[in-house]
């Protein structure tokens, strides 16, 4: 199984809430933060509502 490496990548000042509480179901909490998540629709479908503030790598397992 694929898994996705995400980074904040932009500050969330200025954004609207459910963009906030999106980023913060994530676990990414500070610029620069990393988290590694599981490739699924779920997850696919949170990082597009967040594409413009968020880096996504894929890792191959």
């Amino acid at each position: 199984m694929a898994k996705l490496k995400v980074t904040l990548t932009r500050s969330l000042i200025g954004h609207p809430q459910d963009q906030r509480a999106t980023v913060k179901a994530l676990g990414l909490k500070k610029i620069s933060s990393v988290v590694e998540k599981d490739d699924n629709p779920a997850i696919r479908g949170m990082l597009h509502k967040v594409e413009h503030l968020i880096k996504v790598e894929e890792i191959n397992a």
